[in-house]
């Protein structure tokens, strides 16, 4: 397993070093990099406006539930929520979310270009593939990530505050004021950063598994769950390390 683990990792290395060529052609370049933030950036919003909107009000219900000591002040339910949307779900958890969505989707889109000999076609033709189908991927995602971190961010207060404002559980004007007690600006670098990161993870990680696959349909499918297993334990760990580096 380890073996097996060490010569995967040095393949994909090989794969990486094929993707970050400079492009042939920078007219199609640009084209695919448009449309690979559109398909894999823009068309994600809505999933990740849904899934803020209501871990925002499960945080703020949770924490205005388990908050009950006189000595806790009110406004904490606000700053907790902040908190934990700041630090980690709009980071760490929806990037797992997007391994899911974005990852199995370049991982089936890349094999089934690879069994269909759509990849071999280009290589006779002496075009980087690797470069030419990848690339755009990973710089289009990278880019774009941080505008979804941000936007979960903001969906994610938006739903602690609809709680606030249709429920008696706290004031609005306590939710207010601690989302902006102690607030600290490294924190949304700390997880915009930290979505860069792992937006890389997803992409060429999905790409290595959907590249190299062998075989029909049936192969394709399983490289799409490799790739989302894969990438989803590589976030969890970079995670850890960039908190231990970025927060010690």
């Amino acid at each position: 397993m380890i073996i097996g683990s060490i010569k995967s990792f040095g393949r994909y290395c090989v794969f990486m070093n094929h993707v970050f060529r400079i492009p042939e052609k920078w007219k199609e370049f640009f084209k695919s990099l448009v449309f690979e933030i559109n398909k894999l950036g823009v068309d994600s919003i809505p999933l990740v406006i849904i899934i803020s909107i209501f871990i925002g009000a499960v945080i703020c219900i949770q924490m205005t539930i388990n908050i009950v000591s006189p000595l806790i002040p009110s406004y904490s339910t606000g700053l907790a929520t902040r908190e934990i949307l700041l630090l980690e779900f709009s980071s760490t958890m929806m990037s797992l979310i997007l391994a899911g969505k974005v990852g199995s989707n370049i991982a089936s889109e890349i094999g089934t270009m690879r069994v269909t000999e759509q990849i071999d076609a280009m290589e006779i033709m002496g075009i980087n593939s690797a470069s030419f189908i990848v690339l755009p991927k990973i710089i289009g995602f990278v880019l774009f990530v941080p505008v979804l971190c941000i936007l979960s961010m903001f969906m994610g207060l938006v739903g602690g505050a609809l709680i606030a404002e249709f429920t008696s559980m706290i004031s609005m004007g306590d939710y207010v004021y601690g989302i902006q007690s102690f607030f600290n600006e490294w924190y949304v670098w700390y997880g915009i950063i930290k979505t860069l990161i792992f937006a890389f993870i997803i992409t060429s990680v999905a790409a290595y598994y959907g590249y190299y696959v062998k075989g029909g349909s049936l192969e394709v499918g399983q490289a799409s769950t490799k790739a989302v297993v894969s990438s989803s334990i590589l976030i969890l760990l970079a995670d850890v390390i960039l908190t231990k580096l970025l927060l010690q």
